[in-house]
């Protein structure tokens, strides 16, 4: 496998399919099967699925009793079994066949000239429209069974699951239409064995509102089960006596969506999508009542027979054929991402809020900066004061100026402090930090141009320490300003630094998800038209410490320059977090996230001189930094941080939530992998 193929990476391609059915006519439906399987073949996919009935045509009512239709579509079996022996992948038919004396509506498995085996339905509907009991029998009790069909016996059962050997976690149960519509699916069993693709071959007319039910089914049962689910219905050329069919393909995973078909085609029709094996693999993991649901549901795997078959998948770049944000914390649709903000910013608001309650203090403490944390974090004090029903005045801020804070910056902080109307103050922290400076004998102290860490942190603690000293003499407590991204990368002071407050509201939330919510408050009316007009100056404002002083004409100093793009860093962060991704994986997201500026959808707002690309030698080099930075040392600051409140799914980093982690590890086993696995160009 090269780096560049999805199956090198735990992705399996698939496909829903329909197509134009000739009622009644399995010879024509199993060339139509065979025409789009091959099209299928063409785009690499591992499975392809096709509609309940697909060889016959499913509204031909009483003719699912005539020898010669039953007879015709054995020959389709053969001809469709035949045809698949050069093709990649598992096709999934659907058909009626004899056994035991009665006709059975089947899910046909079929593999490079193999029939794998053959899955009855059990749940017939005989409602309404319906009348499936009059031709059909069910499935259910016919577990452990072999079926005679088209000259071999096969295994026959709802019992069965369909493996690869040769691509890990490629599982595939097999459910026909009505099974899915029941309070507990055979798939949910499947699941609970080990399925990890979970396939529904359906006819399913359509009425109005019809479409919006299955997909609700689909996609909550993807959901429940952490699996992947296809849909693949009827569409053109079943009959239209009564009924009419609607041709719906779609394809889900873990509750998303991943793509869908239009409706009503008039011919052939297929959806694609690249579903993450791993990620299904990583959520039932760590979903410990997933398995306890399999062990009350007395569900084990020896309930199930399991054929195995082998993919032989393509080791070459075929794309990817899935939709990778570039932002995972900040979805690209506007109105997932409003929703997205307004929780957000309410879970902060709430979290300070109910602290502030519960302690009954009712002046919060805070530096700032004129930055976006700090700003940030201000306009979430100033919403919890408003809904406790206190005075903004309560609120006692500080801008504390420094060796390099520039004019830009802290003017920002005094119009944002003004316009919001809360109690400020300037506190020059420049001769204590000489003062300091010259006690430990620091060459600055001296007159030389010595900006290490120790000239830095010297800035960053004297903030802190005047901050919680100014909180114990108006009985306050100091709001933090430190975020996700930050305590990630170890970018934060210890102690008397931005790692630490009394509570912090920023520390569940991303700083490539801030910007967006700062954007939101203003855009949004949350405050006054002033403090809107203060917080777009300082959306335009770089990210920088502002710490090491700048001669006329020079950069000012650069945080992403030192720990990376935070649009990168915050994506490793998020693959790795939640759900513990191997950096070859994470590398292999960010290039098709981030290497091209023309593919795929911006988040809204996101201004156009920023939009950048990057190439694998530049992502690789800032993933390195991530591994040595999130796994090498900075978990001892992480173990010690201050309450705040989660804030995105994503996860976060207390060591009383989402994550846990040793102060001493290494970072060895991730650079070997790095290593290993992601090549410099």
């Amino acid at each position: 496998m090269t780096f560049r193929s999805i199956y090198q990476h735990g992705f399996a391609r698939v496909a829903s399919c329909t197509m134009r059915c000739s009622l009644a006519d399995p010879a024509g439906n199993a060339e139509a099967v065979l025409r789009v399987a091959r099209t299928c073949h063409d785009r690499s996919a591992a499975l392809a699925l096709f509609p309940e009935l697909a060889l016959s045509g499913y509204a031909i009512d009483d003719l699912f009793h005539q020898d010669s239709l039953l007879d015709a579509v054995e020959r389709a079996v053969e001809t469709v079994v035949a045809g698949s022996k050069d093709l990649l992948p598992l096709l999934l038919v659907g058909a009626p066949l004899r056994h035991a004396g009665r006709v059975y509506n089947c899910g046909l498995a079929i593999h490079r000239g193999r029939l794998l085996g053959v899955v009855p339905k059990i749940h017939l509907p005989n409602y309404r429209e319906f009348y499936e009991k009059r031709y059909f029998a069910s499935g259910a009790g016919t577990g452990g069974g072999e079926i005679r069909v088209a000259g071999q016996n096969v295994p026959f059962g709802p019992d069965l699951l369909f493996t690869a050997e040769d691509l890990q976690g490629f599982t595939v149960h097999v459910e026909v239409c009505e099974d899915l519509w029941v309070p507990v699916p055979p798939s949910s069993a499947g699941a609970l064995a080990g399925a990890t693709v979970l396939a529904n071959l359906s006819a399913s007319n359509i009425t109005i509102g019809k479409a919006d039910t299955r997909r609700l089914l689909c996609q909550s049962q993807s959901e429940r089960c952490i699996a992947a689910y296809l849909y693949s219905a009827a569409g053109a050329g079943e009959s239209t006596t009564d009924l009419a069919w609607d041709g719906q393909t779609s394809i889900y995973e873990n509750g998303a969506v991943l793509t869908e078909t239009g409706r009503f085609p008039t011919g052939d029709q297929i959806a694609v999508a690249d579903i993450d094996l791993d990620r299904i693999r990583q959520e039932r993991i760590r979903m410990g009542s997933f398995d306890d649901n399999r062990r009350y549901q007395d569900v084990i795997a020896a309930d199930f027979r399991t054929v195995r078959f082998r993919l032989d998948p393509p080791s070459a770049d075929i794309g990817l054929e899935r939709r990778v944000e570039r932002f995972p914390f900040v979805p690209a649709d506007p109105a997932r991402l409003e929703q997205d903000c307004y929780e957000a910013y309410n879970i902060q608001v709430a979290g300070l809020v109910q602290r502030l309650r519960a302690i009954g203090c009712e002046h919060p403490v805070i530096g700032v900066s004129g930055g976006l944390d700090s700003t940030h974090a201000l306009i979430v004090v100033a919403r919890a004061m408003d809904r406790l029903g206190l005075p903004r005045s309560g609120i006692l801020a500080y801008t504390m100026p420094g060796f390099a804070t520039s004019d830009h910056t802290k003017g920002n902080a005094v119009r944002l402090m003004e316009s919001l109307g809360v109690t400020w103050r300037e506190l020059d922290i420049r001769p204590a930090a000489r003062q300091m400076l010259s006690d430990m004998k620091h060459p600055f102290a001296g007159g030389e141009p010595v900006y290490d860490v120790t000239f830095e942190n010297v800035q960053a603690g004297l903030r802190t320490d005047y901050l919680f000293r100014l909180a114990n003499q108006n009985n306050g407590i100091v709001v933090g300003t430190g975020d996700l991204s930050e305590l990630a990368l170890g970018w934060c002071t210890y102690g008397v630094g931005d790692q630490m407050a009394h509570y912090n509201v920023n520390s569940g939330v991303p700083k490539t998800l801030i910007q967006h919510l700062i954007r939101w408050v203003s855009a949004s009316g949350q405050f006054e038209s002033d403090v809107s007009e203060t917080l777009d100056a300082i959306l335009g404002t770089e990210i920088s410490p502002e710490l090491v002083p700048v001669e006329p004409g020079q950069t000012p100093q650069s945080t992403e320059a030192k720990v990376g793009p935070y649009e990168l860093q915050d994506f490793n962060l998020y693959y790795t977090l939640r759900f513990g991704y191997r950096p070859a994986k994470i590398a292999f997201l960010a290039l098709h996230a981030w290497s091209d500026t023309e593919r795929g959808a911006w988040p809204p707002g996101f201004p156009p001189e920023r939009r950048r690309s990057y190439e694998l030698p530049q992502i690789r080099q800032w993933l390195e930094v991530f591994i040595r930075r999130f796994f090498g040392f900075s978990q001892f600051k992480r173990s010690a941080m201050p309450n705040g409140p989660k804030v995105s799914g994503g996860g976060s980093l207390s060591p009383r939530g989402d994550w846990r982690a040793p102060s001493d590890s290494t970072a060895r086993t991730w650079l070997d992998d790095l290593e290993r696995n992601v090549p410099r160009s």
